[in-house]
């Protein structure tokens, strides 16, 4: 245990301490860190000109308790395939886990749409703009208060309980996955308050380069593109809200999950089908209301990304309904069908068979299915006694009272450890293992990507990677450092190398366990 107890700055003990709970047997997930989220996602520079990726592996401990550790971090020059392929088994090797214990991977994609992209380029830059200073953010809630009231004297809105309440624009960010549906739509309420706001800006500024874009914001927002591509987003996002937030937690319900992945695919196929008529609607409406001006939709216009001189003509129509609302619809549903194919379909059908909550799911053919496709870990043998183990174990559970009130597989698992039915069902246990290292989310690397702004901020910006690792190990699982003697963390140090004096017992500085 005194590897893990190594937090001081001879980086080396704490390479050590990463091994000592690390088992061999665990689902590893990958996230890029700076800007992207995800394995696969769009490359951002960590002060340099390449990027650094997180590894975290998911386990069932002795006392079937589901385990989530990072393991660190991996620096690669570049998001190729061959460099990410590098930057996997380099890691894997480091902790001494072989690659035919890889059982998954969670990572989620990027559209490379341009339209939307520089949409969502601009929407930061209105909400700080507009949120630089308090005395703006209070400017913004008076005009929103004015607004509210005259809509209210007009009748365009009514009174009522939690209505028209008072908000402010609220800051996107990059690992809450729900916070730009948020930021939208606090856009669209306050849409004349957030005008008026720049508009002050761009007076009160006395030099043109000190109004914060605001004139150039202003022009943007004023546009038709801006506007649609607002709406359609925040359509897309309401009906992926549900999913997205459920990705993300700790504790996920996979037949929850997959009942969600089947509703926002027949949302977004409906939506593909009929949603673009009364979107138009909505968007010509909001634009006739705030005097935007709206294209003739049948004019021909040069393609936009192409040159003028190729004459490339397509109707505004065409752009607007194909390439940017089919384009968009078509982009999720696309990576929706990837990440969520057939095999992956069946998978997550199968391990809904051992939902807790809903014990007449329970099916012997399906979860065998489950042990079929993992053939690594089920041979010809354990698939032939498997469906006598889980009838006997079904069995046997309906009559243990620990069993009543489980509606979690974790608590299943926690179970059978504590009444030792682990070793008298064990291929049964070693399916529910399976069943809990192979979540549809990746909760976990979402926040350390939450942690890398607390570690490395514009001052520290010049932090080597190994260092960065070292922190990154440390905050993460601080509650397992923190749980160490300082006396073992003290003979660690000294053991380093020959001192001239020992560290001082009496004046130590002990950290508050709730810090």
């Amino acid at each position: 245990m005194y590897k893990l107890g190594a937090e001081d700055r001879g980086r080396g003990s704490i390479k050590q301490a990463r091994t000592a709970f690390i088992p061999p047997f665990c689902l590893l997930k990958f996230g890029a860190l700076g800007g992207s989220r995800h394995w696969a996602t769009r490359q951002q520079a960590l002060g340099s000109t390449s990027t650094n990726r997180a590894a975290a592996s998911r386990f069932v401990n002795d006392e079937g308790k589901v385990m989530e550790r990072l393991l660190g971090l991996q620096h690669v020059e570049s998001c190729t395939t061959a460099s990410l392929k590098e930057a996997l088994v380099k890691m894997l090797n480091s902790h001494k886990l072989p690659i035919s214990s890889l059982c998954g991977q969670g990572y989620d994609g990027a559209s490379n749409m341009r339209a939307i992209a520089d949409f969502f380029n601009y929407v930061p830059l209105i909400v700080n703009t507009v949120g630089a200073s308090c005395m703006r953010k209070d400017a913004l809630l008076a005009k929103h208060h004015d607004v509210l009231l005259e809509k209210l004297e007009s009748g365009e809105i009514i009174t009522g309980k939690g209505l028209n309440q008072e908000c402010s624009l609220a800051r996107p960010g990059d690992t809450r996955w729900g916070s730009h549906l948020k930021t939208l739509l606090r856009i669209l309420v306050m849409w004349e308050a957030v005008i008026d706001i720049l508009e002050i800006v761009k007076k009160d500024s006395v030099k043109p380069g000190n109004n914060g874009g605001a004139f150039g914001l202003i022009g943007k927002m004023e546009r038709f593109d801006f506007v649609f591509i607002m709406h359609l987003m925040i359509e897309l996002l309401s009906i992926t809200d549900s999913l997205s937030h459920a990705l993300q937690r700790k504790d996920q319900d996979i037949v929850e999950a997959m009942q969600l992945i089947i509703d926002v695919k027949e949302q977004l196929q409906d939506m593909s089908d009929n949603g673009w008529d009364p979107l138009f609607k909505r968007v010509k409406t909001f634009c006739d209301k705030n005097e935007i001006e709206v294209p003739d939709m049948d004019k021909e216009i040069n393609a936009r990304g192409t040159s003028t001189r190729r004459k490339q003509k397509v109707t505004n129509v065409h752009f607007y309904h194909v390439e940017i609302f089919l384009a968009a619809i078509d982009a999720i549903l696309s990576e929706m069908n990837h990440r969520f194919g057939e095999v992956s379909s069946e998978l997550l059908v199968c391990m809904a068979c051992l939902n807790p909550r809903n014990s007449s799911n329970f099916d012997v053919d399906k979860l065998v299915r489950l042990a079929e496709i993992y053939a690594v870990d089920f041979d010809v043998g354990d698939l032939l006694l498997l469906p006598g183990q889980l009838r006997g174990f079904v069995s046997r559970a309906r009559r243990t009272q620990d069993f009543l009130g489980c509606t979690e597989l974790g608590k299943v698992a926690e179970i059978m450890v504590k009444t030792k039915m682990n070793t008298s069902y064990g291929l049964v246990y070693r399916l529910i293992e399976l069943t809990l290292i192979l979540p549809v989310a990746t909760a976990l690397v979402e926040r350390i990507f939450s942690a890398m702004s607390i570690l490395k901020t514009d001052l520290r910006n010049k932090m080597g990677d190994e260092w960065l690792n070292d922190l990154m190990i440390c905050y993460t699982e601080k509650k397992i450092f923190r749980s160490i003697k300082n006396d073992k963390i003290i003979k660690r140090f000294e053991d380093m190398k020959t001192r001239r004096m020992l560290v001082p017992r009496n004046n130590l500085v002990i950290a508050s366990n709730d810090s």
